[in-house]
């Protein structure tokens, strides 16, 4: 399988979390990254890591990227945008972890080349699990 499979978490939530995003093309891991936080949200690791895989993929590069966080893909696809035309507010009142929020939407709105696509957590995708291990030992060693 080709693409970028991403993952984050945090145990309890809140609480300690990590994220893990792998770059594999045709089966092969072709790069990683990974990181933590000590004091964060499952959903601020979600978007951390589909941060982080935006950067492992050279520009001009056409990649799928897999989230198996549902609202994180659908804040990059579908409402990041509608909020920036009203200047970061949704129509029911702010919206949470801003800074991440903008940042992801910036990472993908020019690059035509990543497709965000949500992908079912834990019923065997490999690289998928792959990058659920990276997310839970980074946060496991606090890096």
């Amino acid at each position: 399988m080709t693409g970028v499979f991403t993952d984050g978490s945090s145990v309890p939530n809140p609480g300690p979390g990590g994220w893990g995003a792998a770059y594999v093309v045709d089966g092969e891991l072709v790069d990683e990254a990974s990181g933590s936080d000590t004091d964060t949200t499952n959903n601020r690791m979600e978007l951390m890591a589909l941060i982080a895989a935006a950067a492992l993929v050279p520009e001009g590069t056409d990649m799928t990227v897999y989230s198996d966080s549902n609202l994180a893909v659908q804040t990059i696809n579908e409402w990041a945008a509608g909020w920036e035309r009203r200047g970061w507010k949704r129509k029911t009142g702010p919206v949470e972890n801003l800074d991440l929020v903008k940042e992801a939407f910036g990472a993908y709105r020019n690059r035509k080349d990543l497709n965000v696509v949500w992908i079912r957590a834990h019923v065997g995708y490999t690289w998928n699990e792959y990058a659920d291990e990276l997310a839970n030992a980074a946060r496991a060693s606090g890096s």
